[in-house]
């Protein structure tokens, strides 16, 4: 008998730029399946990037710039951006850029390996910004190909000098007390002087939020808490604004998503420490700490960081990645250190321009900051 007769049709290649909430809304299921597929962050899930703008002040000054690379009716390969007016330039960068540790693109792991490069071509040429920014890059991030001269497109995107780092608790403890047993005797002491100072006062309880409780009265806690800390140390952010909805509206989709792990240390019920973090790929990750000032003397946040490092190590993790920050508090805890990197670009005169000028203030910056060499004497 013969084989039945089949006809193999090939998908169409096309390429497109989501720049309204209505088309997020519409690409949001092929979108899922593509990170899914692709084993990608929170930071490059639909509903992340969906959070963020619909919540995001100065909408005025922003436009969505999605790239999207479908192979017929499958979606496989997204480069999530947006564009924000900054001093007459228009910007390029991550789309929810401000609350997101890890920038990448997202590619299906079995598409066309110039997928992204033709993606990225694609959205350089429908253009609609002046600078590209693309910052906090792990080391094994997808979009450094685009730095390839191979590719054929490393010429819009160059290596820039801004880097970040992160820390990370990563090690061969099966337990988390055999971890804390490698602390120094100092850190060891320093933690148990902490939960003695802080029982004395009255019961002193860690524990993991559990998933039916109500959670905005305890963001609520956060918010005010991170208030404080930033007046204190000058900075701002809208993440913590009074009656802001972007705090809620991101830890519900970590909730969504079945990734939220909400740590809280609560002294006679009143919550003196949190810290909002989830879970992915066997690794806790640390999204906002932040601890109540009126018991500082007895290091709440370092007593609580050390409880659930612990916890995620008895649990089997393998992995803590404090995301990113070179805070001192979490470089004494890590075991390793990450460089997140970050590349730049332009488009017309004036994104030229704008480039040129970050590179001679950089330029400028680095020279005054090195030593000069002292003058010479003569006895003549």
């Amino acid at each position: 008998m013969n084989a039945p007769f089949v006809l193999t049709i090939p998908r169409t290649r096309t390429f497109e730029i989501v720049t309204s909430a209505t088309r997020l809304v519409e690409i949001a299921p092929a979108w899922d399946a593509l990170w899914q597929r692709a084993g990608g962050l929170v930071f490059q899930h639909p509903d992340w990037i969906a959070a963020w703008w619909g919540t995001t002040p100065h909408r005025e000054r922003r436009t969505l710039r999605i790239g999207l690379a479908w192979n017929g009716e499958r979606l496989d390969g997204v480069i999530a951006l947006a564009t924000f007016r900054r001093s007459g330039i228009r910007m390029l960068e991550w789309a929810a850029k401000d609350h997101s540790d890890y920038g990448d693109a997202l590619v299906a792991p079995d598409s066309d390996p110039q997928a992204i490069s033709r993606l990225w071509q694609y959205i350089f040429d429908q253009g609609g910004f002046d600078l590209i920014y693309l910052n906090r890059l792990l080391p094994d991030a997808g979009v450094h190909a685009l730095l390839d001269p191979a590719s054929g497109h490393g010429t819009a995107l160059r290596p820039n000098h801004r880097s970040e780092i992160s820390y990370r608790v990563a090690g061969p403890w099966q337990r988390g007390a055999e971890w804390f047993e490698t602390l120094s005797k100092k850190g060891r002491q320093n933690y148990r002087r902490g939960r003695k100072f802080l029982e004395e006062s009255g019961t002193l309880r860690f524990r993991l939020l559990d998933a039916g409780e109500p959670r905005e009265p305890l963001l609520a806690r956060v918010a005010a808490l991170k208030r404080l800390w930033l007046a204190r140390h000058g900075r701002v952010s809208d993440l913590f604004d009074k009656d802001s909805p972007v705090l809620s509206a991101l830890v519900s989709v970590l909730a969504e998503l079945g990734l939220l792990r909400i740590f809280v240390l609560e002294l006679d019920e009143k919550v003196i420490a949190v810290s909002i973090n989830f879970e992915q790929h066997g690794t806790m990750m640390a999204f906002i700490t932040t601890y109540d000032p009126e018991y500082e003397r007895a290091s709440p946040g370092m007593v609580l960081m050390m409880d659930y490092i612990q916890w995620s190590l008895d649990r089997g993790l393998a992995k803590v990645d404090f995301l990113c920050g070179g805070e001192d508090f979490k470089r004494r805890f890590a075991t390793q250190s990450v460089t997140l990197s970050s590349m730049i670009g332009a488009r017309g005169l004036r994104g030229h321009l704008a480039a040129m000028a970050d590179h001679v203030n950089h330029v400028s910056k680095s020279w005054r900051v090195q030593p000069q060499p002292k003058a010479e004497t003569s006895d003549e």
